[in-house]
């Protein structure tokens, strides 16, 4: 049941290439105009592969996907909290408010409400794109796909038999292979090693380097940026909230954004003071513009819309109810009325190394692991979750829309991941010659700067 496939595979290679590239200018309009350059590195990254491309075109996966027919959506399993933007790329390590080392998600900046299926399809095609890379049979990458469907749905029924759910993460006590080595890695990072990165001492201080991108503010953009700060930590919840010591500001410096998917989004990183007066224990925030999720361009309902004040606030909210120990540093604010998201710059942030995995049977047992922490983003929230958009369980919801279609809902979701990864493929042709074209407006491949 692919009628979403159906249609573009349906399609002249012509309108399918207008399509694309009408979706991307229609998402990314505001954000090329502001910074051309930005999104010519973005595009010639998306242009390198079929996965770099699915990597940072998550909006058009929204406007296939929302067409396609999902009888595993109703008015409950329709408005999960999710991702957004779930490939296998987006697991990692990171230390939660307890000081324990998890590995889960590890990108919030798409996530929304919606159907409970979109992450799951999302993360399907990405290991079927994964797997076509790395040459392996299609027979081995729907079974793969399959083991990944299979322990997610295990790990959602665990959670309705338990009344604990909200203390099950991956840990180093509960995982395996891969997985468990990335959080041994993680627990080799230091704190000082970030620092020395990112900063210099001088007169027995820290600042911050002025290179590597990083950008020296005007006074008045820092006065914004300060006054920015104090409204975000009103927006830390009392039980996350440090002495006052922590918070007090030492540097501050503009940055650009960063990763494939933040191309054109202006963030500042802040150093602050830490839990004492000893430089060791300074901490690197990042202050980044909120972007608008490429799920919340097909979900409909004026409620969900009304509820965030801006980007920087959904992002902080969704962020909390997927994750079950979120950042005590999480939260939110606005600069020149525009929504910014903060959080720590972690040096415990590792994300697991799939160039080492190249054979099924290697991959097989960490598609497990993702399974289950998809399973836990949809069912668990932080302690200090403040939203009130989804009022039932959502465990309960999910084993209710497959309960006795199981073999349906594996199946489903396999033909999906492998179909639409062969869209992929031909899309990403289609993307690259438009690019090379010239038939982008406002970002044209040959530009100078």
């Amino acid at each position: 049941m692919n009628r979403v496939v159906d249609l573009i595979r349906g399609q002249e290679p012509q309108r399918r290439q207008r399509e694309i590239v009408d979706v991307l200018v229609d998402a990314f309009s505001d954000l090329m105009a502001a910074s051309p350059a930005a999104f010519r590195r973005k595009f010639r990254k998306m242009a390198s592969d079929p996965f770099a491309f699915y990597r940072g075109g998550a909006c058009l996966f929204y406007a296939d996907v929302v067409r396609d027919e999902d009888p595993w959506a109703d008015e409950r399993t329709s408005r999960i909290w999710i991702q957004g933007d779930l490939h296998v790329e987006n697991f990692g390590t990171y230390m939660d408010d307890s000081g324990v080392f998890v590995f889960d998600v590890n990108d919030f900046d798409e996530a929304h409400l919606g159907h409970f299926t979109w992450d799951i399809k999302r993360l399907a095609a990405s290991m079927a794109l994964l797997g076509w890379m790395k040459a392996i049979s299609d027979e081995d990458i729907a079974r793969l796909i399959e083991t990944y469907v299979r322990a997610y749905v295990e790990q959602v029924r665990r959670f309705v038999e338990s009344d604990r759910d909200h203390m099950f993460s991956l840990r180093l006590e509960n995982t395996h292979g891969p997985v468990r080595e990335a959080l041994e890695r993680a627990r080799l990072a230091t704190r000082v090693r970030l620092l020395d990165q990112l900063t210099v001492i001088e007169g027995y201080e820290r600042r911050f380097r002025r290179d590597g991108g990083a950008r020296e503010l005007p006074a008045a953009e820092r006065e914004e940026v300060e006054r920015a700060f104090e409204q975000y930590l009103e927006t830390i919840p009392a039980s996350k909230r440090r002495p006052s010591l922590t918070y007090r500001i030492k540097d501050i410096v503009g940055r650009s954004g960063f990763g494939i998917g933040s191309a054109g989004l202006p963030a500042y990183n802040i150093l602050v003071e830490g839990n004492t007066q000893a430089l060791e224990n300074d901490v690197v925030l990042s202050m980044k513009q909120g972007n608008v999720a490429a799920p919340s361009r097909v979900v409909r309902g004026k409620r969900i819309k009304e509820y965030f004040t801006d980007h920087g606030h959904r992002t902080a909210v969704s962020q909390r109810a997927l994750q079950a120990h979120a950042d005590p540093w999480l939260g939110h604010t606005q600069r020149g009325g525009v929504g910014f998201v903060v959080s720590e710059l972690s040096p415990y942030e590792l994300d697991l190394n799939w160039d080492l995995l190249t054979e099924p049977s290697e991959i097989a047992p960490v598609l497990v692991q993702l399974g289950e922490a998809t399973a836990k983003v949809h069912c668990v929230s932080d302690f200090d979750s403040e939203q009130t958009l989804v009022d039932f369980q959502t465990e309960d919801a999910i084993v209710a829309a497959v309960d006795g279609q199981e073999e349906r809902f594996v199946h489903d979701m396999v033909g999906f991941g492998m179909a639409y990864a062969e869209v992929t493929r031909d899309d990403h042709r289609l993307f690259v010659d438009a690019f090379r074209g010239g038939l982008i407006p406002g970002v044209e491949s040959s530009a100078s700067s």
